[in-house]
């Protein structure tokens, strides 16, 4: 998900949830944070697969 995105979702999220400033700040990066999990770029290297091994007798 683009940031910008993630930032008016978070801020709209934010405005609507938090109750001061404090809270609203917390609940913004909570919300940016959740967003940024959701992302379904695979983050991870994928798995190489194993490699057989001859044995010399």
């Amino acid at each position: 998900m683009n940031s910008f995105f993630k930032a008016l979702i978070a801020g709209w999220g934010a405005k609507k949830l938090g109750g001061g400033c404090l809270s609203t700040i917390v609940i913004f990066i909570i919300i940016y944070t959740l967003l940024g999990k959701c992302d379904n770029d695979p983050k991870a290297a994928p798995v190489p697969a194993k490699a057989k091994v001859h044995s010399v007798r």
